[in-house]
């Protein structure tokens, strides 16, 4: 028999103690959690369900920015980002790897497609540790097609998750206004859209939504549970914006900018189109400038130059200087002074007209068309007082900014301490003020003497609801000239067009009085004021029509390479802006033309129901250029309509009620065009200024209402230079056929 050792009984009961409290503490630890239902003082469901519920994000749209006809300027569009699978465990199947496998390659192909070296791709691709990596901005705002494009190298571990951008489908147009959304990293490693510039950023709080989300019960793994319960907490889209700013004048300035900008290569061009009735600003642009999209460009022109710069205006102050004089009732057109120059005091400097001699003896009217810088400087002296000025300044608002909504407005800085500085400020030397400004300042002037606060915003709208939240009013901040003294004003303004001694003559547009004033302002240098014909910032002050002004432009071009017979002659480049904006913008907003030539006094009668064969016949006998669409017998519409003037050589379009085919366009004017589309029921698209070179229906077509109708447009002088390279690229040719046949 074998004996027990006594240690052995010592250990066995040892265990069993332990054993037997673990089972103790484990009882009593159940009977207490179903009693009380509670653990760790929770509740116990609560920590199931705070085990086994998640949180989901539904993100916000921000909102969208339209032109005042209701077209998308920025929006919110889908992107991807780029994520890389480092985690091997993520491979079930080695021939179906879901990870990256070759880091080396996959670097070097990712690299053709996204803006990030190679080295640094695959520095992100070989870190160890990690389940996946992104590729920060680079790997961000990734377009579909350059998502299909990657997909399609099948590149392992290389996958996207679905994002949005900021989108501007209207590349390079009224960037600066509109302005550009980034995304900018959080502290919790999120990223949010923010405005950094123009509308984009004025109205950030506006235009950002409240992201929504989504609770819900989900298994171990964190899937959805069929039968789990689930909270939506909507997600609430940010407001959409409705500027003032209509696309298709946006689009002739863009254009006529553009051409400029190309031809004279200025270091800056800055205009603005507005409404004088409202104050609404209809476009806005300036070179250089930038994609909001890319931000190409943007490093070069950072402000908007036409509300965060002031500088000398130049002549163009001139304008308000007069209606002060005219308010007053103390500019004579009729009297007579002494040109050339003019001294305020024996201390001062003599200030002298542009051509320095001057042109002896002249009228005050003819000094405003000749822009004599001595008329002014002896109105703002001798006639109006100093004092009297500039209380006129301020009623002009060229001392505070104007309110406009966008960020970073500033002010005008009048220089008006001593005499000489005030004689200056006259005629637009020394003080600076900012294009908004004489914007707002010329409403005055075109609007009966009620000026109006200048706005780019025309409503916000709930873009969930469609609900208009707030909307803009015109808003008259001051009424410094009464409304005679404004067509007064007008009228002079309009001489500076028309007169022979006039400086606005490049100005004049076809079937519109032109009202308006010319500027060249000095820029200042290191040394004082730069030298050289060219070194100016040429400017146009103008509206139209002049007896009731639906538009102003403002057209400032600064130091365009100007060369041979140019030199000096800065209304080229600001007038090859100027006309084409102005021109255009009234045919398209169909301002009926203000002259109207001796030929065309006789009014169109209704020839609705007449017959088309005798209705041609009487038109053509009156001298009318007679236009037919449609092989019917009968007339059932026309353009222009009953009882209105008819400019001379202007084309009368008749309807019939046949079936409508297209004419040759070749050579009309726009203004023929857009009469033919809006009888027909076309949408017209113009490229282009001047006359039609070309159009994408084919002349006898039929036509079907709704079609586009796009146009190619050049002017007699884009015509001829293309003759002549037409000519000499014939010619080239004429002659290596000869010398091959020679040869041969």
């Amino acid at each position: 028999m074998i004996k027990k050792q006594p240690n052995m009984n010592v250990g066995a009961a040892i265990l069993f103690a332990i054993f037997g409290l673990l089972f103790f503490v484990l009882i009593v630890r159940y009977y207490t959690i179903q009693i009380t239902g509670e653990v760790g003082g929770q509740p116990l469901a609560a920590k199931a369900q705070q085990k086994y519920s998640k949180e989901g994000i539904l993100p916000a749209q921000r909102g969208e920015i339209l032109d005042r006809t209701g077209e998308v300027i920025a929006e919110d569009t889908v992107s991807y980002k780029l994520v890389a699978i480092l985690d091997k465990k993520m491979t079930t199947d080695p021939k179906k790897p879901k990870h990256v496998t070759n880091p080396r390659e996959t670097a070097e192909k990712l690299a053709k497609y996204i803006d990030m070296d190679e080295s640094d791709i695959y520095k992100r691709l070989t870190r160890k540790g990690l389940f996946q990596v992104e590729f920060g901005k680079a790997g961000r705002d990734i377009s579909h097609e350059t998502k299909i494009k990657i997909e399609s190298l099948k590149l392992p571990g290389i996958t996207f998750l679905r994002d949005s951008k900021r989108f501007y489908p209207n590349g390079t147009f009224a960037s600066h206004l509109i302005g550009y959304a980034d995304k900018i990293e959080q502290k919790d490693s999120s990223f949010k859209t923010i405005g950094k510039m123009g509308i984009e950023k004025s109205f950030n709080n506006q235009l950002t939504g409240t992201n929504g989300k989504l609770d819900y019960e989900s298994d171990l793994w964190g899937y959805i549970l069929p039968d789990g319960k689930q909270k939506v907490t909507p997600a609430k889209d940010g407001q959409d914006i409705y500027l003032t700013i209509d696309k298709k004048i946006q689009t002739f300035l863009e254009d006529a900018m553009d051409k400029v900008a190309k031809q004279y290569k200025p270091k800056k061009i800055i205009a603005i189109v507005a409404d004088p009735k409202t104050g609404n600003i209809l476009a806005m642009g300036q070179r250089p400038s930038f994609d909001p999209d890319t931000k190409e460009g943007i490093t070069k022109s950072w402000h908007n130059e036409a509300i965060e710069t002031s500088y000398e205006p130049g002549s163009t102050m001139k304008i308000f200087t007069l209606a002060a004089a005219v308010q007053e009732g103390v500019f004579n057109p009729n009297e007579t002074y002494q040109s050339g120059s003019y001294r305020v005091t024996n201390r001062d400097k003599a200030i002298h007209d542009h051509n320095y001699s001057g042109w002896g003896t002249i009228t005050y009217l003819e000094g405003v068309q000749r822009s004599s810088n001595v008329a002014f400087a002896k109105i703002a002296n001798e006639k109006l007082g100093f004092e009297r000025l500039r209380e006129y300044l301020t009623k002009f608002g060229f001392d505070k900014p104007t309110g406009i909504e966008l960020p970073d407005e500033t002010a005008g800085k009048i220089r008006y301490t001593y005499p000489i500085e005030k004689i200056t400020t006259a005629y637009g030397q020394g003080t600076a003020i900012t294009p908004i400004e004489q914007i707002q300042a010329a409403t005055a002037i075109a609007n009966d003497g009620k000026m109006l606060k200048p706005h780019v915003v025309d409503k916000i709208v709930d873009h969930d609801t469609g609900k208009v939240i707030e909307e803009t009013k015109p808003e008259v901040v001051s009424q410094p000239i009464s409304a005679k003294t404004a067509s007064t004003v007008r009228d002079y303004l309009e001489t500076v067009v028309t007169s022979p001694n006039g400086t606005g003559g490049r100005y004049k547009i076809e079937g519109y009085s032109v009202a308006g004033k010319t500027g060249t302002a000095n820029i200042p240098g290191p040394g004082g004021y730069l030298k050289g014909a060219n070194n100016y910032i040429f400017s146009f002050l103008g509206m139209a029509p002049k007896d009731d002004p639906k538009l102003i432009v403002y057209v400032a071009v600064q130091q365009p390479q100007l060369a041979g017979m140019e030199t000096g002659q800065g209304a080229i480049p600001v007038s090859g802006v100027f006309n084409p904006v102005m021109q255009n913008s009234l045919h398209y907003l169909n301002i009926q033309p203000s002259v109207i030539e001796k030929a065309t006094v006789n009014k169109l009668p209704n020839l609705k129901g007449n017959s088309v064969e005798e209705t041609e016949k009487d038109l053509k006998e009156k001298g009318y250029e007679t236009v037919i669409v449609g092989n019917g017998t009968e007339v059932v519409d026309q353009l222009p309509k009953a009882n209105t003037p008819v400019l001379e050589g202007e084309k009368v379009i008749i309807k019939t009620n046949g079936e409508l085919t297209a004419p040759d366009l070749t050579g009309w004017s726009l203004r023929d065009v857009m009469k033919f589309a809006n009888l027909t029921g076309l949408k017209l698209n113009s490229k282009g200024n001047g006359y039609v070179v070309g159009q994408n229906i084919k002349p006898k077509a039929p036509l079907n209402k709704g079609d586009f109708l796009i146009v190619d447009l050049k002017t007699a002088e884009e015509q001829w230079n293309q003759q002549q390279s037409d000519q000499k690229e014939d010619s080239t040719s004429k002659k290596e056929t000869s010398k091959k046949t020679v040869k041969d």
